[in-house]
């Protein structure tokens, strides 16, 4: 038995770190260091569902996705206290969408602008952006069915997300975090983001404690 569990433990630990990955940028302070304002875009998506839908709704359903990471992850840098915990701001949503749509940009063609074009019209020092591949519809909430031996191993496999960080300037990659997406992620959207931005605080460039201790350093 304890062989067993042993083993269990290993294969956990083995498929947490498997499924994560961690870019940044060696120039990440040098190009960063004026940064005040950023600015976090619709997520592009792409919907792998088990049902017979048309083009039309697929297209509706990923923006809907899409939007739902916004939000999800300007409430959680701005949610209370923990604004004060970031060496920059992050612009209102409905403002950058806002802007956006003045531009005439929406989801059907943002993907046509480069991160400097976008910096430029929605006045930030940097752009938030990512991808989302899903084959539920994760802003409804995960399937709530699971097994013991499904929830140790964090299996079903419900897609992949990558958050992505660009300066405005340079358009440069600063920052990327990749993880897979499974029923201990979270039981919606917004639990997902909570949930995987509170475990890579540290290794989150712009959190003002991680900051300081790579000063000391």
């Amino acid at each position: 038995m304890k062989h067993y569990l042993y083993l269990l433990l290993l294969l956990t630990t083995t498929s947490v770190w498997a499924q994560k990955n961690i870019y940044e940028s060696t120039r990440f302070e040098e190009i960063s260091a004026n940064h005040n304002m950023l600015a976090i875009i619709p997520f592009f998506t792409n919907l792998d569902l088990d049902e017979d839908l048309s083009k039309t709704e697929i297209k509706r359903l990923e923006e809907l996705e899409g939007k739902a990471v916004q939000d999800a992850l300007e409430t959680y840098f701005g949610r209370g206290t923990k604004r004060k915990k970031f060496s920059v701001d992050f612009q209102n949503v409905e403002n950058t969408n806002a802007l956006l749509a003045q531009n005439k940009i929406d989801y059907s063609n943002i993907d046509t602008f480069t991160i400097n074009e976008l910096s430029d019209i929605l006045g930030v020092d940097g752009i938030i952006s990512g991808n989302l591949d899903l084959n539920i519809l994760l802003s409804r909430g995960v399937p709530t069915e699971m097994s013991f031996i499904d929830y140790l191993l964090g299996d079903a496999n419900y897609g992949r997300i990558g958050i992505k960080i660009s300066d405005g300037k340079t358009g440069k990659l600063l920052w990327k975090y990749e993880n897979e997406i499974t029923k201990k992620s979270g039981r919606n959207t917004t639990d997902l983001i909570d949930k995987m931005m509170k475990k890579m605080t540290r290794r989150f460039p712009y959190d003002k404690e991680r900051q300081k201790n790579k000063k000391r350093s």
